[in-house]
């Protein structure tokens, strides 16, 4: 965010001329953009929590440590080919009658071993409700968004240079 603030040229101030007066309505569109940019702030903040927590969930017993830097959708779907490749790899050197391959899967604090399947359909489901929530974040934020730049479009047009509403 760069908010550099600098002091009206002459030529500014002359162009400027008289102050406008702020009205009640003025003042009311000032708040609610300001309220509206401090919400936009909330939900940015929401989308990266989103994106970032929990990204050690559900772990593959021969999965290699996660990078927190990275996006919890895009560990979900690295997640997701770990345990079919453990799947493949335990097909591969055990018999079929000991097919049944147990993960380990996090709820909470706790990990629990469940059946490789079982992991399997938790993931898609977390993988799912992520992508919902991030897909309601991302529309909330396009909505304040838009009413931002329609008060700032009515905001400028009344006061011009005078009002700085970048964000």
């Amino acid at each position: 965010m760069n908010l550099s603030r600098r002091m009206l040229t002459k030529e500014e101030e002359d162009a400027v001329g008289d102050e406008i007066e702020v009205r009640r309505e003025d003042q009311d569109k000032i708040n609610k953009f300001s309220r509206l940019h401090s919400h936009e702030l909330t939900l940015e903040e929401e989308l990266k929590v989103k994106n970032v927590r929990n990204l050690s969930r559900f772990q593959a017993s021969k999965a290699a440590l996660l990078n927190p830097a990275q996006k919890e959708k895009e560990e979900l779907d690295d997640i997701t080919t770990e345990l079919e490749l453990a799947d493949e790899d335990d097909l591969d050197h055990f018999p079929p009658s000991h097919a049944l391959t147990f993960s380990r899967y996090k709820i909470g604090d706790a990990f629990f071993h469940l059946p490789l399947p079982q992991a399997q359909g938790l993931l898609g489901l977390s993988t799912a409700k992520i992508e919902e929530e991030i897909g309601e974040l991302e529309d909330k934020m396009a909505t304040i968004r838009e009413e931002m730049t329609q008060l700032k479009v009515e905001l400028y047009a009344r006061f011009g240079k005078t009002i700085n509403l970048e964000t």
